[in-house]
C-alpha cells in the first residue's frame, strides 16, 4: 500500500495560498477607476490611459487589448462610436461601444 504526500504524517510545509483568498478579483471601485486615471493624466501617458479606458469599455482581456490596431478602432481618421473584436481565447465576436 502506497501512501500519498497528504497522507504523511511528517508534511510540515503549508499550501502557497494558506489563508488567502482564491477565485476572481473584485472590480476596481469607482473611486479606484478615477484615481488611475487621474494618475495617468498627471504623467501625460496618454497611450495608457487610452488602453485603460478602452480596457474597462470592452471588458476584453490583456492580450486582445494590446493587439488592437487602429484600423480597428478608426475609420478615415474618425473614431468609430462601436467595435467588434474576435476574442482569442473564445474565438467569439464583442461589441463594445468606443466612449
Amino acid at each position: 500500500m502506497q501512501e500519498g504526500i497528504a497522507d504523511h504524517p511528517l508534511r510540515t510545509t503549508t499550501p502557497w495560498n494558506h489563508g488567502k483568498l482564491v477565485g476572481p478579483k473584485p472590480p476596481l471601485k469607482a473611486k479606484e477607476i478615477w484615481s488611475i486615471r487621474v494618475r495617468l493624466q498627471v504623467a501625460h501617458r496618454i497611450r495608457d490611459l487610452a488602453l485603460f479606458n478602452l480596457a474597462l469599455d470592452s471588458k476584453l482581456r490583456a492580450c486582445d487589448l494590446v493587439a488592437l490596431r487602429v484600423d480597428d478602432l478608426a475609420l478615415n481618421g474618425r473614431v468609430r462610436s462601436r467595435a467588434t473584436i474576435m476574442q482569442r481565447k473564445t474565438g467569439r465576436p464583442v461589441q463594445f461601444e468606443i466612449t
